[in-house]
């Protein structure tokens, strides 16, 4: 008959594994639901250099500030999220996008998880902690749930109306 193990039980198991007694250190914590962890250790000789976080927008003459600005000036929706609009990687930045896409206007978005910096620039910039962080013709609106609570109240239809590329707008 099989037995079902606990997770204490495989874990402790585990941890006697030769790999797992190697004098290698991963930053992690154990929780109830499993062993969660990064695989990002900063200076880490043994990281490969594809791994590693790189900043892909910042060049030696343009500032992250000024990449948010631009982008914010330029594009009449923005949104910086976890992911890309076609591919979330989090449920309120998945929210948002659907929420603007029932306007059918052009959005432009950028992935906060490729840069730790510009995710720390658009922070600054917005005076707001979270993300998503929505822009609509140059204005910080806030995160999904003040884009869905403006589309219940019809303040989202308001704001997009004159956008080009937004028939849809009933």
């Amino acid at each position: 008959m099989a037995r079902l193990l606990s997770s204490n039980a495989v874990l402790k198991a585990i941890a006697t594994l030769p790999a797992a007694l190697s004098s290698r250190n991963v930053i992690g914590s154990f929780y109830p639901s499993g062993l969660k962890y990064s695989t990002s250790v900063p200076g880490d000789p043994g990281t490969h250099e594809d791994f590693r976080p790189t900043n892909k927008i910042q060049s030696s003459d343009v500032s992250l500030k000024d990449v948010v600005e631009q982008d914010v000036k330029e594009n009449p929706v923005m949104i910086y999220m976890k992911g890309v609009p076609d591919f979330p990687q989090c449920g309120f930045s998945s929210l948002a996008v659907r929420v603007l896409k029932h306007y059918n206007v052009p959005l432009s978005a950028r992935n906060i998880l490729e840069d730790s910096e510009l995710k720390s620039a658009v922070k600054a910039f917005s005076h707001w902690p979270t993300f998503p962080q929505i822009f609509i013709k140059g204005e910080f609106i806030g995160g999904s749930d003040i884009i869905l609570n403006m589309h219940q109240n019809g303040e989202l239809k308001e704001k997009l109306k004159d956008i080009v590329g937004s028939p849809k707008l009933e």
